[in-house]
């Protein structure tokens, strides 16, 4: 009988083991993002003027523009209020191979920009696990964005021009993947027109995770999405040269 307890101990010990070292993703309830306190956001980066904020708050999304309002919702987690992108795969499709959820600021183009966002991953994890972040987008067949993807390939983890013709990838540096969890993240997109650089920075803000140089698109909108995954965006901050 204290032989077969003892194997029982042992195998639960095991269970209690594996469960510790792969959890439900789907399980986690991450922590709320701590908004900005008044005062707090800055009114210039890199010599730039902030031209917008967004943390929610409100309660509404007035200012975004999805392709498809019933994939967007403004939600609650925890005191915070956040965008949330419900939908793995929108009703919108796309004239050409690209992203199938998008969400754009209204009324606002750029020229040089810095666009500097919150955003958390809330789909279970897997290898095309992604966010994107648009910019450049003159229209729903001609833009930029950067796919924020778990594992790099060719059509993951890169820039990309969307140019009338299904994506391109134009990155000249990336990394193996963005390692995503179920926590909040911090990405940032910075665009110089003069030159025709893109950086783009994940967590690190000192050091870009991507780099592409390209003058095809030198204004437009920005916007907040997936390619067909769901996620939560939050704290939204443009800074730049606004165009008409």
């Amino acid at each position: 009988m204290l032989r077969i307890l003892t194997i029982a101990s042992l195998i639960a010990g095991l269970m209690l083991i594996s469960t510790a070292s792969h959890p439900a993703l789907s399980a986690k309830e991450p922590a709320p993002l701590k908004t900005h306190e008044p005062g707090q956001v800055p009114k210039t980066m890199q010599g730039l003027p902030l031209l917008f904020q967004e943390n929610f708050e409100s309660g509404n999304a007035d200012h975004w523009e999805p392709t498809d309002d019933s994939a967007w919702k403004v939600i609650h987690q925890g005191d915070n209020h956040v965008f949330s992108l419900m939908k793995k795969r929108s009703k919108f499709e796309p004239p050409v191979r690209s992203p199938y959820n998008r969400a754009l600021l209204k009324n606002i183009d750029v020229s040089d920009f810095i666009f500097d966002v919150k955003l958390q991953s809330t789909i279970p994890d897997y290898g095309h696990r992604d966010l994107c972040l648009f910019f450049g987008y003159q229209d729903d067949a001609h833009l930029y964005y950067v796919h924020l993807g778990k594992k790099m390939d060719d059509h993951a983890n890169q820039i990309f021009i969307v140019n009338d013709k299904p994506r391109t990838k134009i990155s000249t540096k990336t990394t193996a993947g963005t390692d995503w969890d179920d926590e909040w993240h911090h990405a940032r997109v910075v665009r110089d027109t003069k030159s025709g650089s893109i950086k783009i920075y994940f967590d690190n803000m000192e050091e870009p995770v991507m780099t592409a140089t390209d003058k095809t698109f030198l204004t437009g909108r920005v916007g907040i999405g997936s390619f067909d995954d769901t996620g939560n965006f939050d704290e939204l901050l443009l800074f730049g040269k606004q165009v008409k």
